[in-house]
């Protein structure tokens, strides 16, 4: 008897579609608090046209059994990153009540230690997840480091780009992709980030402590980011490839000799191996160089 392995996607399809909704419902909410322009909407609408399209088109890519609470969490606070988003462009016009400003990213940020959790605890971890809340993560210090750049200077949108800026990198210089290593400096130094933007966008502390604390943080984010760039260097060799040497035991027949290395090199060839000497008479030496990808 046949197996039925048909996939049915429309489940998934309904979750992000209800996100989609409810950006829309907190965008009608914004317009209707503060009298958001048509920068802030057009910006919103984007956003979460964007999500909504990207999103599906990650779900059909990896085809997942079900969209799982951890990833609904996050969804969550990517509509809250949308309003964040939209407020953030409606600011070059008018600048948004800090209450309701702040109130948005602080509980998009707290929302963060929240989906990863959910995640292990229900056995739903899947690299979808971990790079949906990364982007999302990534996208809201790039939102509050524009705005924050409004008071501060430009040299605060580096926070925001230093991301994007690495996997721009990463394209041209592959060896950028390779994993790196536990780190508990690096989750605080990403944490802090938008902790500190936050701060700084909020407007309570004085411009030469908010100067002070952003700089700091940028400061942490360049060692953070240098350190890692560092240790791929430093490890490149060893993810990339592997010197191996293979050596053909002696003979004291000078005729046996000619006819081991053409055995040695064929071989070699068909293994994909690159013949870097052979040596007669004997011992026969074979330098060759693994390529391990």
């Amino acid at each position: 008897m046949a197996l039925n392995n048909t996939y049915d996607a429309r489940p998934l399809f309904q979750e992000t579609a209800v996100g989609a909704g409810a950006q829309l419902l907190l965008l009608s909410f914004l317009g209707a608090a503060i009298g958001m322009g048509p920068a802030g909407w057009l910006t919103g609408l984007a956003f979460a046209l964007a999500t909504w399209a990207v999103l599906n088109r990650a779900l059909r890519r990896t085809r997942p059994r079900s969209f799982g609470p951890a990833n609904r969490v996050t969804l969550g606070r990517a509509i809250l990153v949308g309003g964040v988003t939209a407020l953030v462009a409606d600011s070059f016009q008018s600048s948004p009540p800090v209450s309701l400003f702040v109130g948005l990213t602080a509980v998009a940020l707290i929302l963060d230690g929240v989906d990863g959790k959910v995640a292990r605890r229900t056995g739903t971890s899947t690299p979808l997840g971990a790079r949906f809340d990364m982007e999302v993560d990534a996208f809201l210090i790039l939102v509050l480091s524009v705005y924050v750049s409004m008071a501060l200077g430009p040299w605060v949108l580096l926070i925001g780009l230093m991301r994007y800026g690495f996997v721009a990198a990463a394209r041209v210089m592959p060896w950028l992709n390779g994993s790196l290593p536990h780190s508990m400096a690096r989750k605080t130094v990403a944490a802090v980030q938008g902790v500190v933007l936050l701060a700084a966008a909020s407007g309570w502390l004085p411009y030469e402590a908010t100067f002070a604390l952003v700089a700091v943080a940028l400061g942490s984010l360049l060692w953070s980011f240098g350190r890692d760039i560092a240790w791929l260097l430093r490890t490149r060799e060893e993810r990339t490839g592997s010197r191996a040497v293979l050596v053909i035991p002696s003979t004291t027949n000078a005729a046996a000799d000619s006819m081991v290395a053409p055995a040695v090199s064929e071989t070699a060839s068909e293994v994909g191996v690159d013949v870097a000497a052979v040596s007669t008479p004997v011992p026969v030496r074979l330098e060759a160089e693994l390529a391990v990808r």
